[in-house]
């Protein structure tokens, strides 16, 4: 491939078979033009970690997940979906990631709904992904609200 400009970057000449790291967005560019391809990294393996520290924790403990957890399982369970579609996974490579997957949110939300409860936001905060935090904030308020309705004290 000769030097090519995408937005603001700038590639340079590049051989067949040769690997250079960019934005998702540059990358899935070049894979629509058929000038590269995208190698998705596996990802399973992180999902798979996670809900093993999630299983050793206690119900009042979480695991810390990167921010970007949560868009990085949606992006691998829809490629291997789509692979095991065209043949690129098998089916069982999919239920697998997807029973997976399924099982962690489970035990965090689970392990969520508990703790908001009981402690605040500042507490476990850099251990809650954006999405997390939102529905930490959402399910404290709510248990207010029905405690105030239930016992009419706060």
């Amino acid at each position: 491939m000769e030097q090519l400009e995408v937005g603001d970057m700038t590639l340079d000449k590049m051989r067949a078979g040769e690997t250079v790291e960019v934005p998702r967005w540059v990358a899935e560019e070049l894979a629509e033009l058929n000038v590269a391809e995208i190698q998705e990294e596996a990802f399973e393996v992180e999902i798979f970690k996670a809900l093993t520290r999630e299983k050793m924790l206690g119900a009042q403990q979480l695991s810390a997940l990167q921010p970007n957890f949560y868009l990085k399982m949606r992006r691998r369970l829809a490629a291997v979906k789509a692979g095991s579609e065209t043949g690129k996974y098998r089916r069982d490579d999919y239920d697998k990631l997807k029973a997976t997957s399924y099982d962690l949110v489970g035990r965090r939300l689970s392990k969520l709904l508990s703790i908001s409860n009981s402690t605040n936001l500042q507490t476990i905060g850099d251990k809650l992904t954006p999405e997390e935090k939102e529905l930490f904030t959402t399910s404290r308020a709510q248990s207010e609200e029905w405690k105030l309705a239930l016992l009419g004290v706060s």
